[in-house]
C-alpha cells in the first residue's frame, strides 16, 4: 500500500488533509466492510493513530459490543460508543415534523437529519481525543460527503479529513481480498452484502444490485424493515396521534417520549406494509438515481401534522407554508443543516406551529396510510358554517353573488379582451 507520501490524490479543498500531516485520526466507524478496512488502511497508509467513533441513531438489530471489540482488534486506540436517539429525535426529527420535510415528494430525510449530527459528535470526539484528522466512509457519488465534510467544515475549521474510498481505488472484490489479507472479519462470510444500507429512528435506505435498473421491480428481500403490503394484516388499524405545540406526544392516547413515540408508530406502521417509497433522486452532486426507502414512522407522523396543521392554520398560512416546507427540505437534503435560513425558516416553523395542537386517526391498511379522523381546540372550522344545510350568522349564502361579481373581474375582462382580439 502506499505511504503517507505516496497516496495519489490532489488536494482540491482546503480542508482536505495533506498526508503528511496526519498523525492522529477520528474514524466514523460502523463495523462494515468499508470502515473495517479503513480502520486497517489508515494505519497502513498514514502511519496514523486511529479513534473509533460509533453513533447509535437508533440503527435497529446493531450489537455495539461486537462493534467496539471488532474496532479495538483492529488496532484503534481508542473506541467510543454514542448513544444519540434522545437528541437527534428531539433535536433534528422534531424540526423536521414541524416542517413537513420531505424531499422529492417521498424521501423524509432520513439519512439527512442524521448526517450532520454524527459530524458534530465526531468534531467533539476529535477535539477531546487529541485527533487532527477525521475520515468517514463516504464515496465520490453520494450526498453524505457534502452533509458530513460540510459540517465538519463549518464547526471545526482546524481540523481536517479524509475520505479513502474516493482516493484509495478499491471496488468491493478488492475491499474483499484485502479484508482477507489482514484478517478483518467480512460480514455473510466472503460475499458482498446485497445492499448497501442506511437506517436510523426515521426509516431506512437500500442501494445496488437490481436497484439500479430502471426497469426492475422491487424484490422482495430488500424489505426488512417494513411487511409487504399483501402479506399485511387483513383487518385495518387506526392509530390516533396526538401533538401539543407540533410536536408528537401520544399514540393511541398513551402519552410517549419522543424516541419511543416514533419507535411505536414505526412498528405498527411496519406491521401495516406503511412507508415504502420507491423513487427517483436529484443528487445534489448531480446524479439521479432510484432509492428504495422504507420509513414508516414517518408514513404515520408526517401526514398526520400535515393534515393538523391545515386544520389549524388559514388558507393563506397553508399555501405559505409549503414553500417554505420544501426550502427547508432542500437545506438538509443538500447538507446545509448549519445554513443561517434554515434557523430563520425554524423560527417561523415554531410560530405556526404554536397552535398545532389536537389529534389525527390514521387509518393503516396493506401499504396506505389515511387520515380519517380530526380534532383541534384551534380548529378553524364551524361544522355549523360547513353544513349545506340553510346558515346565516358569520356565513351569509346571500353575500355570495356579490363576492362572485368582484372575485372573477380582472379574470372576465381579460378573457373578453383576448376574445376579441381573436
Amino acid at each position: 500500500m502506499n505511504g503517507p507520501r505516496e497516496i495519489e490524490h490532489a488536494r482540491t479543498a482546503s480542508y482536505e488533509a495533506d498526508p503528511a500531516q496526519v498523525h492522529r485520526v477520528l474514524l466514523l466507524y460502523s463495523g462494515g466492510l468499508d470502515t473495517s478496512v479503513m480502520l486497517k488502511w489508515i494505519q497502513d497508509s498514514y502511519g496514523a493513530e486511529v479513534v473509533c467513533l460509533t453513533v447509535n441513531l437508533g440503527q435497529p438489530g446493531e450489537d455495539y459490543a461486537v462493534i467496539e471489540g471488532k474496532a479495538r482488534a483492529l488496532g484503534a486506540v481508542e473506541t467510543h460508543i454514542v448513544d444519540a436517539r434522545e437528541e437527534f429525535a428531539a433535536g433534528y426529527l422534531l424540526p423536521a415534523i414541524k416542517a413537513n420535510a420531505v424531499y422529492g415528494e417521498g424521501y423524509p430525510l432520513f439519512t439527512s437529519l442524521g448526517r450532520p449530527l454524527i459530524a458534530k459528535l465526531a468534531v467533539e470526539r476529535a477535539r477531546a481525543s487529541g485527533c487532527d484528522t477525521i475520515a468517514h466512509g463516504c464515496t465520490g457519488k453520494g450526498n453524505d460527503q457534502v452533509r458530513l465534510e460540510g459540517t465538519i467544515a463549518t464547526l471545526a475549521p482546524e481540523l481536517k479529513v479524509i475520505a479513502p474510498v474516493r482516493s484509495w481505488q478499491m471496488g468491493r472484490e478488492e475491499e474483499i481480498a484485502y479484508a482477507r489479507e489482514h484478517g478483518i472479519p467480512v460480514k455473510g462470510g466472503t460475499e458482498a452484502p446485497p445492499y448497501s444500507i442506511d437506517d436510523n429512528l426515521w426509516g431506512r435506505s437500500s442501494e445496488g444490485r437490481w436497484i439500479e435498473d430502471l426497469g426492475h421491480a422491487p424484490e422482495d428481500d430488500v424489505f426488512q424493515l417494513v411487511t409487504r403490503p399483501e402479506l399485511a394484516p387483513d383487518e385495518a388499524q387506526t392509530v390516533v396521534v396526538g401533538f401539543e405545540r407540533g410536536v408528537p406526544v401520544s399514540l393511541d392516547g398513551q402519552r410517549l417520549g419522543p424516541v419511543e413515540l416514533i419507535e411505536r408508530a414505526a412498528e405498527i406502521g411496519a406491521r401495516h406494509g406503511v412507508g415504502i417509497i420507491d423513487q427517483i433522486e436529484d443528487r445534489i452532486v448531480g446524479l439521479k438515481v432510484r432509492d428504495i426507502y422504507e420509513a414508516p414512522a414517518a408514513a404515520i407522523i408526517l401526514p398526520a401534522h400535515r393534515e393538523l396543521e391545515r386544520l389549524v392554520c388559514t388558507i393563506h398560512q397553508n399555501q405559505f407554508k409549503r414553500e417554505l416546507d420544501r426550502q427547508w427540505a432542500y437545506l438538509v437534503y443538500a447538507g446545509l443543516w448549519w445554513e443561517p435560513l434554515r434557523a430563520d425558516l425554524d423560527a417561523y416553523m415554531e410560530s405556526v406551529n404554536e397552535r398545532v395542537t389536537g389529534t389525527i386517526g390514521v387509518r393503516l391498511y396493506k401499504g396506505s396510510a389515511r387520515v380519517v379522523t380530526r380534532s383541534s381546540p384551534y380548529a378553524v372550522y364551524d361544522a355549523a358554517l360547513a353544513s349545506f344545510a340553510e346558515s346565516g350568522g358569520l356565513f351569509s349564502q346571500s353575500a355570495s353573488p356579490g363576492f362572485i361579481e368582484l372575485f372573477t373581474l380582472q379574470s372576465r375582462m381579460a378573457w373578453r379582451l383576448r376574445s376579441e382580439r381573436d
